[in-house]
């Protein structure tokens, strides 16, 4: 019989299941032995050993299809469906931009399109110039995929032709949300079952799983925080007023709601469920990039392999570490190390490294660490790009 533990169900020892096969025979046939080699009775009993591991492993398979923490990808995609979690197709970059005209009334359709002069961006929901003559934040994905930094006031230029009298300008004040990568089978599974665990778990586990499932939205800088005047929400990258919806429908005491007491930006948005509207603040993380530059070296004469080998495999891996770091989390000097030598185990014996260091910069200041930790601001998160980490062998 199959052990059920953590792990889900684990099969039995062909030994254990041979004895407990063995002994029930016994029961029936006092006396009976299979330790002749060669006999009929040796060989019923291995032959019927090798028929009852198959059917345990069977008996494992079925109880473990029906656990987020073990099932197979198609169950996994079932169970979500039950909790209407959508596995992540990936996302585009985002940012959030204001229009300021010339002429109040003039509309904004969706797939107006602005640029940073490299990257273009379409506008997902329609706005329309007020009377003051800006608009509220707008939000934006990018035509393209891939994942950048969009610095503050970097988008500047329109590429939607406008009409004779009307001018527009556009900026955006905040920096932009790099897009993410399509989300991995475990990424999806950690979803499952957080969003399975929701209810269970409290309102702050509820209300992160029902952000998560808005489009576009990043899920590591989602952040739930309790504050002596009310909880915090952190989110970025999907639109404002889905975000907005998805806290409203989560959370009871949307009155309590805090805004940004750091380096985040607070975002206010007015949900319309008629015949009443509720005001909802949301904190949007501040991008904070890192660049590093890693040094290394091995035992002398002991190097038989060129820098332009190890460094593209590590700045990737470094890369891809940095920005799976959530809202609010250290980097961690250990985490680093092991990313390095993981990322080079094919090239570079372990043992004959000599020297490793990380020189660590935060929007291009230099930061040590604590404790092998260098600290984040707690409403920021990391971002990193491959081509801002320099590998040096020195």
């Amino acid at each position: 019989m199959a052990t059920i533990t953590t792990a889900g169900a684990l099969p039995s020892d062909p030994t254990t299941l041979r004895n407990q096969l063995v002994a029930t025979a016994n029961i029936l046939a006092p006396g009976l032995t299979t330790i002749l080699p060669g006999s009929l009775v040796e060989d019923m009993a291995s032959t019927a050993t090798g028929a009852l591991v198959v059917m345990d492993q069977a008996l494992c398979d079925l109880v473990n299809s029906i656990s987020p923490a073990t099932a197979n990808n198609p169950i996994m995609t079932q169970l979500g469906n039950v909790y209407g979690v959508e596995q992540g197709q990936g996302s585009n970059t985002s940012v959030l931009v204001q229009f300021t005209g010339n002429t109040a009334g003039f509309v904004i359709n969706q797939g107006f399109l602005v640029s940073d002069g490299t990257y273009t961006y379409a506008v997902q929901d329609s706005t329309i110039v007020p009377t003051g003559l800006t608009t509220a934040p707008v939000f934006c994905l990018a035509t393209v995929q891939g994942s950048w930094a969009v610095p503050a006031n970097s988008v500047t230029a329109l590429g939607t032709s406008m009409p004779v009298g009307i001018t527009l300008t556009v900026t955006n004040p905040n920096p932009g949300v790099p897009g993410e990568t399509a989300q991995n089978q475990a990424q999806f599974r950690a979803q499952v079952i957080q969003a399975g665990n929701a209810v269970a778990q409290g309102v702050p586990a509820f209300v992160k799983a029902t952000i998560a499932n808005v489009p576009n939205v990043s899920a590591r800088l989602i952040a739930f925080k309790l504050l002596s005047g009310g909880p915090e929400v952190l989110a970025a990258g999907g639109d404002p007023y889905a975000i907005a919806n998805a806290i409203y429908q989560a959370l009871p005491n949307i009155n309590q709601l805090q805004g940004a007491q750091t380096i985040g930006t607070t975002q206010t948005v007015t949900i319309d469920d008629y015949p009443d509207s509720y005001t909802i603040k949301f904190v949007e993380p501040l991008i904070q990039t890192v660049t590093m530059t890693i040094n290394w070296e091995t035992i002398s004469g002991s190097n038989f392999v060129s820098n332009t080998v190890v460094a593209p495999l590590v700045q990737a891996a470094i890369a891809a570490y940095i920005n799976s770091i959530f809202t609010g989390q250290p980097i961690n000097l250990g985490q680093l190390q092991a990313t390095f030598l993981a990322a080079t185990a094919g090239v570079i014996n372990p043992n004959f490294l000599s020297d490793l260091t990380f020189a660590v910069n935060v929007n291009s200041s230099p930061v040590t660490p604590t404790n092998l930790l260098y600290p984040a601001d707690p409403e920021g998160y990391f971002f990193a790009l491959a081509s801002g980490i320099t590998v040096t062998n020195i």
